[in-house]
């Protein structure tokens, strides 16, 4: 199985400074998000979904709507054709609250596969658009590809980063066509 992980806001979704996407109604897809999903899905790629999601336990939403946004995010894409969402996973601590699951920690990949089975992670990406999303996926031996739809708006942003993601693009669109490029060459 081929498997890709993506971070949810600021890749698939819009990315709201300083807010969290709370309800349905607020979540709105970046349309090359979804043109770069449907590449993924057509070529037979997997999707894991790794976020952080902290305003549960600040109290600025609940679990049950998380799970309602997530529920009718992959509903939206079933609508489309796409249908390669494998799991979802979510962080919803508090940074202070020191988990083992919170980005850039690994938790969440680690769940991932002791849930699903032995995952190569050194032959896959993890595609995220902050530094935190580089960080995580380095962590965890994945190649990291940086996306400027949402945190991150320039490849300037990254010059003075500790950890550097081993691709930018401007979208998930174009990633998805540089994976699914360089898996026809037998390479990730």
């Amino acid at each position: 199985m081929r498997i890709i992980f993506l971070d949810r806001d600021g890749v698939i979704s819009i990315f709201t400074p300083d807010d969290y996407i709370k309800k349905w109604e607020e979540f709105e897809f970046i349309p090359e998000g979804i043109e770069g999903l449907r590449i993924l899905n057509d070529a037979g790629y997997k999707v894991i979904i790794i976020s952080n999601q902290a305003g549960v336990n600040k109290g600025l939403f609940t679990e049950d709507d998380l799970n309602e946004i997530t529920q009718n995010m992959i509903e939206e894409l079933k609508k489309k054709g796409i249908d390669n969402i494998l799991k979802v996973y979510y962080c919803i601590h508090k940074k202070e609250e020191n988990c083992e699951c919170r980005k850039p920690k690994t938790g969440l990949f680690k769940k991932a596969e002791k849930e699903l089975g032995q995952i190569d992670f050194s032959n896959t990406f993890f595609i995220g658009d902050t530094d935190i999303d580089v960080i995580a996926g380095k962590s965890i031996g994945t190649k990291t590809i940086l996306v400027l739809t949402g945190k991150t708006k320039s490849k300037e942003e990254t010059e003075n980063w500790e950890i550097k993601p081993d691709y930018i693009f401007k979208n998930l669109k174009e990633a998805a066509e540089f994976i699914v490029k360089r898996g026809k060459n037998g390479k990730i």
